[in-house]
């Protein structure tokens, strides 16, 4: 855990709602670097790495108790494909978490009092192909191999003492399974957040069904969804709590659209504190953003949602 008097990540949860941070992408994107290549914030681990630690201190000082980490695009085939081995890929893995807890601690002395997590990123297969197939599933692959993809990440992470892995950003049931196999007897706890839209998975499976999968899985803390428009959110939080009666988690996009051919946002955001009170009061536990959701707007999550935490 981060800092002395920190609480067990779970016991902070059953205790109160926590404010995750915003968009990597979009935090780094506004400082100036360019994230337009396959290994997207990814590549900023192996190359500027301050950068990184630097948009998780901007998030902890607009109120965000949890950091995510930036290997959601960070795999070992991924690296492999720039040339970069297993060992150097695994220290790499290694230090999103400690730029996180480097922030936190750097946060802590500019005089942030509160307890700071740390939730390493966990990113689907699809992230790794770089070509939107996270948002399709049904990837063509077997829930073993996915598990094999996934075990090896997943272990150099554990190692590294996160607070919490975060399974984040799952496109099917199948991915979801392989995730939950993988992540047994690591020793860590985690959450799982499926990406959705029309009350369904992206491959089209009923949300009750999906979350189903994670109700007896005890390393499984929290369960809910991220990278979604923020609509989505208020079915999503009533059924996963019905369904698993687990804590919830959500961190939706900003609203705006992706428009693959101009590679440009288009629309306008729908994220508002009106809407995040409401995740609160219908059981979400931890509530952030994704794509495009910045440090402006999780204060407004953390102005929000202080007052009764």
């Amino acid at each position: 855990m981060t800092g002395s008097t920190a609480p067990p990540f779970a016991d902070a949860l059953a205790a109160g709602t926590l404010v995750l941070d915003g968009g990597m992408s979009n935090q780094l994107e506004s400082a100036g670097h360019d994230l337009s290549d396959d290994l997207w914030s990814a590549r900023l681990l192996a190359e500027r790495p301050e950068a990184i630690t630097e948009a998780h201190l901007a998030y902890f000082g607009a109120g965000a108790d949890v950091a995510i980490t930036a290997g959601y695009q960070a795999t070992f085939e991924g690296f492999a494909r720039r040339g970069i081995g297993r060992e150097r890929t695994a220290a790499l893995l290694t230090l999103s978490v400690d730029l996180a807890r480097e922030a936190a601690a750097r946060a802590h002395a500019e005089g942030v009092a509160r307890p700071l997590w740390v939730a390493a990123s966990v990113g689907p297969y699809g992230a790794m192909r770089a070509d939107g197939s996270e948002y399709r599933g049904r990837y063509g692959l077997t829930v073993a191999e996915l598990e094999r993809f996934h075990r090896p990440r997943l272990e150099v992470l554990a190692a590294a003492g996160p607070d919490v892995l975060a399974l984040e950003t799952v496109p099917d049931t199948d991915e979801a399974v392989a995730l939950l196999r993988a992540v047994r007897g690591l020793g860590v706890p985690a959450w799982l957040s499926y990406t959705v839209s029309g009350g369904r998975t992206r491959a089209g499976q009923p949300l009750e069904e999906a979350f189903a999968l994670t109700a007896d899985a005890d390393e499984v803390i929290a369960v809910g969804v991220n990278c979604c428009a923020p609509e989505a959110v208020d079915d999503a939080i009533r059924t996963a709590a019905r369904v698993t009666g687990k804590p919830v988690v959500v961190y939706p996009n900003s609203g705006e659209s992706w428009d693959a051919r101009s590679r440009a946002w288009d629309g306008r955001s729908t994220f508002t504190a009106a809407r995040v009170a409401r995740w609160r009061d219908a059981g979400a536990r931890l509530i952030g953003g994704c794509c495009r959701v910045g440090p402006e707007a999780i204060a407004s999550v953390a102005a929000s949602l202080r007052g009764t935490r």
